[in-house]
């Protein structure tokens, strides 16, 4: 499965999620496009992550619903001269949405939270976790166009280029029969960590009695120079952290240097997203907890007690 097809595009509603795209299409594709919304920003830096082309779609007003752009991808596909046999997007909320539509419009095949991609022949095998993540399931798409939303996390950005200039080109909005339309917006806190990228990280799991504890573990991160993540029932369960700090099946896959993890049994839902670390160490009371099978290194203990200690000697 060594062929490559002759077209890629991209998109995404996130701005830090084009790398990854762009480097998982030109595994893929000998050209590669990458979509944006037209706000005079990206350009440049769609060339230099690797576009060979940037497409420009045009805002309809200065803060656009990204699924009302499912009629303008629809027309600007089905119109090009040059076939396109996979269309690459985000796995966010949004991108997911987008995708649903445009595989209705096109009568296409798609395929969600893809973790590996290649190429047989002339058409696209996507990888994507199944059973809650105890599983691989592997699709074949024998559409003429594949939609596929990439799960982060899952392939190496290719080194910028700042010297890289493409060509560029403007898609007319479309617009939709039936738009979707804000009638308001709520603030939510933002968070900035992106765990994908961090070197260290600290997890906490349900072996955390209080929130009230979680400095605690943010003093120990610190002293690591590690960033705090968490299993799905901390942050969707208790909502005591962002859910972007989530690690496992429908969170975050990572790739750190050192994985601390404590409190956390080990179950695969989360183990899906922790695999991808170098070294995991594991502090749990549970001598019998599945996750003492699958660290590199494992203590027997108490977090109360255990992270206090290494507090203790890591300030001296």
């Amino acid at each position: 499965m060594t062929n490559k097809l002759d077209n890629v595009w991209v998109f995404s509603d996130i701005d830090n999620r084009y790398a990854e795209l762009l480097a998982a299409a030109h595994q893929l594709g000998n050209h590669v496009t990458a979509l944006t919304v037209n706000d005079g920003r990206n350009t440049d830096f769609l060339w230099q992550q690797g576009a060979d082309a940037v497409g420009l779609l045009d805002a309809p007003q200065p803060d656009p619903m990204i699924e009302n752009y499912a009629q303008t991808l629809f027309a600007a596909l089905v119109q090009s001269p040059l076939p396109i046999p996979l269309l690459l997007l985000s796995a966010t909320r949004r991108g997911k949405a987008l995708g649903a539509k445009l595989s209705v419009l096109l009568d296409a095949a798609l395929v969600n939270d893809v973790t590996h991609l290649a190429v047989d022949g002339h058409q696209v095998i996507a990888q994507h976790r199944v059973f809650g993540g105890l599983a691989f399931g592997e699709e074949k798409i024998h559409t003429p166009v594949a939609i596929v939303t990439l799960s982060p996390g899952n392939v190496e950005p290719l080194a910028v280029d700042s010297q890289k200039k493409g060509i560029a080109f403007h898609l007319d909005y479309v617009k939709p029969r039936n738009p979707l339309v804000c009638l308001e917006r709520r603030a939510k806190p933002g968070s900035s960590v992106d765990l994908v990228k961090a070197k260290r990280v600290v997890g906490v799991g349900r072996g955390l009695a209080a929130q009230e504890d979680l400095p605690m573990i943010r003093d120990l991160a610190g002293l690591l120079h590690a960033e705090v993540g968490c299993s799905r029932p901390i942050a969707e369960g208790e909502h005591w952290m962002e859910r972007e700090r989530y690690i496992g099946v429908s969170g975050v896959s990572l790739k750190a240097d050192l994985y601390l993890m404590l409190g956390i049994s080990g179950q695969i839902q989360h183990m899906v997203g922790a695999n991808g670390a170098k070294t995991i160490v594991a502090i749990n009371k549970d001598k019998n907890a599945p996750i003492f099978q699958q660290a590199d290194y494992g203590l027997v203990a108490d977090i109360y007690k255990a992270v206090p200690a290494l507090i203790e000697q890591l300030k001296l």
